[in-house]
């Protein structure tokens, strides 16, 4: 795994460069990013890079004045220079400077990935003894496997990079499980290791997102493969003495593979309304439209946007009228309405969970526990707005930063300007660097995170409403690289604009 450091005074541009490429398909690693060439050499004394990603007009210390000192630190470095300047003044020096290539702003993603593998090709042409270390093989495994499961690497993509981990085929059926541990009972992919680990066509590997364990079983017989696969889950539930919950999804052709992940992950947070289960088998779930409700009512995508927003009485309003209709229509099934219920209890609860309050889970637990036990759809109304207030006020309560309820608002009246920490610090009065943490412990999400889905979401809305074209709309939400927006519509719809709009 080779080093890269990436450097330009608009953190919009390396939050953008870090989200849009696969640096893992290159055996590549982004170590730190850096607002200036001063700021970038402090990094480059701490973590040494193999290959430097910089801007050419920076403050404090430009692009050339960096690329000259830093060669004294690091005489291999290799070197990439964006710049939106096309000038032969600059390219001359960068050239005598013995530069990899001189990009143009805005980025062209395919000739940065072929700069990329021209560079590391070279890398490993310097060093050919240069081996992968156990760890970096573990943390590649993990994010090819997960990005495959998410439908972001292709089958011809996925089966070069399981040959570069030693990964031999899959097999043509796969069942996908997740293995989890409690946060305070410890490590769901350790203890799934002691049993899964070295497992002939079993691909274990850690989600990249937290310390679950994803196990993937190759089979070729789905009915005889899944028996087998159940019975060696069931075994590590037994091991585990209670402390790990596992989810099984449906053998599934290994192409389709997403869906099964898909259901395994989704049926996790069943454990917290079934605190008696250690093992779900998600083909002996209900099927989804047993618990769906025909007319669109309590469903999670028409709240998360009053959700997002933190908009208490637009929120407390939609569940007042979705529940007013379940009432009026005569027939509605109240099995159907609790399912739907409880499931809009667990997606609160799961976006709560990233501000980590510790009386989240009481809160939580007694909302399940009145929308289970509920008898009429009243009691349901009252479960389900009791969960929305207390999540709501969690995000928006006295404990929010008065500069963050400020820049929330400044994002929801203007995110179709160009928007960066920088900019909202200057403007209220902050350090970027410590806003960029603040904003981040107060929300449980990053600022590009936020914003990009709170874009992405306004897209979807003109996508539904509007004839506009698809650039159109791109620029309309804020975004002016209509690559980086259909990567970011793929990140959060998981389909692109256009399959999205032949949807509606």
């Amino acid at each position: 795994m080779y080093n890269v450091l990436l450097v330009d005074d608009e953190p919009f541009i390396t939050e953008g460069l870090i989200d849009a490429v696969d640096w893992s398909a290159f055996g590549l690693e982004v170590v730190g990013s850096a607002e200036n060439g001063k700021r970038a050499l402090e990094l480059l004394r701490q973590v040494p890079a193999d290959i430097l990603i910089t801007d050419i007009s920076m403050p404090v210390m430009n692009g050339l004045t960096l690329i000259r000192q830093a060669r004294e630190l690091l005489p291999d470095l290799k070197v990439v220079i964006l710049s939106g300047y096309n000038e032969f003044d600059y390219l001359k020096e960068g050239l005598r400077l013995g530069i990899e290539n001189y990009l143009l702003k805005p980025v062209h993603f395919d000739e940065l990935r072929e700069t990329l593998s021209g560079t590391v090709d070279k890398l490993n042409a310097a060093r050919p003894e240069r081996a992968f270390g156990e760890d970096e093989i573990g943390i590649l495994r993990d994010n090819v496997m997960k990005r495959w499961l998410t439908g972001r690497i292709g089958p011809a993509e996925l089966e070069e990079r399981l040959g570069m981990l030693g990964i031999g085929p899959m097999k043509p059926y796969s069942a996908v499980a997740v293995v989890r541990a409690p946060r305070a009972s410890g490590d769901g992919y350790a203890e799934a290791a002691k049993l899964l680990a070295g497992e002939e066509a079993v691909v274990l590997f850690r989600d990249t997102e937290g310390d679950d364990a994803i196990a993937v079983f190759g089979m070729d017989d789905p009915e005889l493969g899944r028996r087998m696969a159940e019975k060696k889950l069931l075994s590590l539930v037994e091991a585990g003495e209670g402390q790990l919950l596992v989810s099984l999804g449906g053998a599934q052709p290994t192409g389709s593979a997403g869906e099964s992940y898909e259901q395994a992950r989704r049926a996790q947070p069943l454990f917290l309304i079934a605190p008696e289960l250690r093992f779900i088998d998600c083909d002996e779930l209900p099927s989804a439209s047993a618990v769906a409700l025909p007319d669109g009512l309590l469903e999670w995508d028409a709240y998360a946007k009053d959700f997002v927003a933190k908009d208490k009485p637009e929120l407390l309003r939609r569940i007042a009228a979705d529940f007013a209709a379940l009432r009026s229509a005569g027939g509605a099934d109240p099995a159907r309405a609790k399912g739907a219920a409880v499931e809009l209890i667990i997606r609160m609860k799961l976006e709560t969970d990233k501000l980590n309050r510790p009386d989240a889970a009481e809160a939580y637990r007694s909302a399940l526990d009145r929308a289970v036990g509920a008898d009429s759809f009243e009691e349901l109304e009252e479960a389900v707005t009791a969960a929305a207030t207390f999540s709501v006020d969690s995000f928006a309560g006295e404990d929010m930063s008065p500069v963050i309820k400020q820049v929330l608002r400044h994002i929801q009246e203007h995110y179709a300007e160009p928007m960066t920490l920088k900019s909202l610090g200057q403007t209220y009065h902050i350090h970027p660097n410590y806003l960029g943490q603040l904003f981040h412990k107060q929300t449980g999400e990053t600022f590009a995170d936020y914003i990009n889905k709170f874009r992405i979401g306004k897209a979807k809305e003109l996508l539904l409403e509007s004839p506009l074209k698809v650039n159109e709309i791109a620029r309309q939400v804020g975004y002016w690289e209509i690559g980086y927006f259909y990567k970011q519509f793929k990140k959060h719809v998981g389909i692109v604009p256009s399959e999205y709009k032949g949807l509606l």
